[in-house]
């Protein structure tokens, strides 16, 4: 399961809850793209949307970043910042507009892998963290890095 593409500032920004996986809908030439590594999921979110009334509503990718594919020539009406559709299970759909509901949750994009040969998005539930919460996040990074410096010190010694 190679990863294509992480959202760094989402474990920052977010509480992570539940976890889910959506498969999406993609142009070829941005299959490609993806697959090279050439995607950014910096500023993207999950949103729903319901076209019609008695429509099940569909679930969004939104301002995720896939650039042109190279090779793939001109095409003056692409646009890489386009929705892009997710694939869920009725069930998940259903579960995921209830919990969505649940006041200060945000549907969180975390990580673009492959599965097998289809390009899969992982996504999550989020609370926005306050700025305490954030300055915690920081205290505990720089605490970690200086218990790992010593060890290796301590190791060499």
């Amino acid at each position: 399961m190679p990863i294509l593409a992480i959202n760094k500032r989402a474990s920052f920004d977010y509480n992570i809850g539940d976890k889910y996986e959506a498969g999406m809908v993609l142009f070829g030439h941005e299959v490609k793209s993806v697959k090279t590594g050439h995607m950014s999921l910096k500023g993207s979110y999950v949103t729903l949307k319901q076209k019609q009334k008695n429509k099940q509503p569909e679930f969004f990718l939104i301002n995720a970043h896939i650039p042109l594919y190279k090779q793939a020539g001109q095409m003056p009406s692409y646009d890489p910042t386009r929705p892009r559709q997710l694939l869920l299970n009725k069930k998940e759909i259903k579960r995921l507009i209830g919990k969505k509901q649940e006041q200060g949750l945000t549907l969180v994009p975390l990580k673009i892998y492959t599965k097998h040969s289809f390009v899969k998005l992982e996504f999550g539930l989020g609370k926005g963290k306050k700025k305490y919460d954030k300055r915690e996040t920081i205290k505990k990074r720089e605490v970690d890095r200086k218990i790992r410096t010593l060890t290796k010190q301590v190791r060499k010694s």
